[in-house]
């Protein structure tokens, strides 16, 4: 029978972990230095805390003076935490001439220990953390001597009811497993600096036993606060009933191009070259909503919120209203800053706590940079927009193509992955530069074929016409094929 779940202190961890970690065990945490083991571990009795559960912390190599200093960056306060130092054991079993970190060989590792079993006793501690073993490693000297210390840890805490959290650094042989053979469960942070921008981190729990655990890697980042995981989205887990309905975009002429709007549950992809208006249709399905009294979010990656708001305000879009309203979601995003996971968390969030039916991703182009391995970058944009499918999202992506006229290629081909595809270019006639809008694919149910010139003015955007008299606008380089076509092409 699987005993009581308890909280890791971190929301996402627990997700990941499908409510917590069970009870009296014994678990490893295990990572590089610097990746926020000793910030998970003090996060892990601050929870305990909160249930008022006894809880205490062993520095094995960080005093308590900088133990203090990693709560105080957090706003957080040791009051209630038993910390024990092993610079103090040291002292007490008269060992002062002996320092663990340049002379372990003549360190006494069982006098060590039994002072330091007999704080626990005292205390009873529900909860403990030891930081980190590579003390306790380098007092064993040898592999078999080390094994032995923690089998005996696990030993002794086996009546105590208490759950015990190991961290670990990793300073050991790369192949060495004897570590993780005796935890209940092992959880492995780790991080990696991109060319440009701030570190990614990640987690995975590569081992519980007895749980059902959600696997593969998760996102996290370190913040005033403690740790925040982002667990990996999985579709099927996140399903709710919805009428498939088309959404209006307030603009008549759209609307029909589309065979009567968007339709929720479905990932929209606007593209076309840099200035075309990608953007500014995307917008107004956005503003649309909130018109309706809908929520709607907008993720921008690639435009400076001040230059959105001129823009809009521009087209006679009153963005500012909706935004201070709350109907409408604005955030910046800057890729290099924020992880493909944490932004997909950010996603998640307007939807399941505010309660977005629109979702304006602008730009895919943005969003790719933010994945942290560019060939993860369709993988994770399906796992998003099936998520967002199964809420009854309607999601809007826009993608700006290389290039301005004639033949023009996107970054990165989703396309596939998009259930309606609208399609922007520029083209010329009559000594000016017009754009035109075309649907090309629409998978839920019928729309124009026609391609129709789009204007944008201070009375919003215009769609006109189908521009029947024009050959080859898709090219960049129509032809007039109306009347007097022969006059007009000479």
């Amino acid at each position: 029978m699987l005993s009581a779940l308890t909280s890791t202190g971190c929301t996402g961890l627990d997700e990941v972990l499908r409510g917590g970690l069970p009870r009296d065990r014994l678990y490893l945490l295990q990572g590089d230095p610097g990746v926020g083991k000793t910030t998970l571990g003090l996060q892990f009795l601050r929870a305990g805390l909160e249930r008022n559960e006894r809880c205490m912390y062993i520095a094995l190599s960080e005093t308590r003076a900088e133990i203090e200093g990693v709560f105080e960056s957090h706003g957080w306060s040791l009051d209630g935490i038993e910390v024990i130092e092993l610079s103090a054991l040291e002292q007490s079993s008269g060992l002062d001439d002996d320092n663990t970190l340049f002379e372990p060989s003549e360190v006494e590792l069982h006098e060590t220990t039994r002072l330091l079993l007999q704080h626990v006793e005292r205390f009873k501690p529900d909860r403990v953390v030891f930081d980190s073993l590579s003390e306790l490693r380098l007092l064993a000297q040898s592999a078999l001597r080390y094994r032995r210390q923690i089998l005996a840890l696990k030993q002794f805490f086996t009546d105590k009811h208490s759950t015990i959290l190991l961290l670990d650094d990793r300073t050991s042989e790369p192949n060495d497993q004897q570590l993780q053979s005796l935890a209940h469960g092992v959880i492995t942070l780790e991080h990696s600096s991109p060319l440009y921008g701030d570190d990614r981190r990640r987690l995975r729990v590569t081992k519980l036993r007895g749980v059902r655990f959600g696997g593969g890697y998760h996102d996290f980042s370190i913040c005033t606060g403690g740790i925040v995981a982002y667990p990996r989205i999985v579709p099927s887990e996140h399903v709710t009933e919805f009428a498939r309905t088309p959404i209006s975009s307030g603009i008549a002429a759209l609307d029909t191009l589309l065979g009567g709007g968007l339709d929720y549950g479905t990932a929209t992809l606007i593209i076309g070259p840099a200035g075309a208006g990608k953007s500014s249709v995307a917008a107004q399905y956005a503003l649309a909503a909130a018109d309706r009294g809908e929520r709607a979010a907008m993720f921008v990656f690639d435009e400076r919120l001040s230059t959105l708001y001129s823009r809009t305000k521009a087209l006679g879009l009153d963005l500012d209203r909706h935004v201070k309203s709350g109907l409408v979601h604005l955030q910046q995003i800057d890729p290099a800053e924020m992880g493909g996971g944490e932004f997909a968390h950010c996603v998640r969030d307007v939807v399941e706590k505010r309660g977005c039916r629109v979702v304006v991703i602008d730009s895919l182009n943005g969003y790719e940079h933010a994945v942290s391995d560019a060939r993860l970058l369709t993988i994770q944009l399906h796992e998003l927009l099936s998520f967002l499918g199964n809420q009854g999202v309607a999601t809007i992506m826009v993608t700006a193509q290389h290039g301005l006229m004639g033949t023009m290629q996107a970054p990165v081909d989703v396309s596939y992955l998009a259930d309606t595809v609208v399609l922007m270019r520029y083209f010329e006639a009559k000594g000016r530069i017009r754009k035109a809008i075309s649907v090309i694919k629409k998978r839920s149910g019928p729309h124009e074929n026609a391609i129709r010139e789009l204007t944008l003015d201070a009375n919003g955007l215009h769609v006109g016409e189908p521009l029947v008299e024009f050959a080859g606008v898709l090219t960049g380089v129509p032809r007039y094929t109306g009347p007097n076509a022969e006059l007009s092409n000479t």
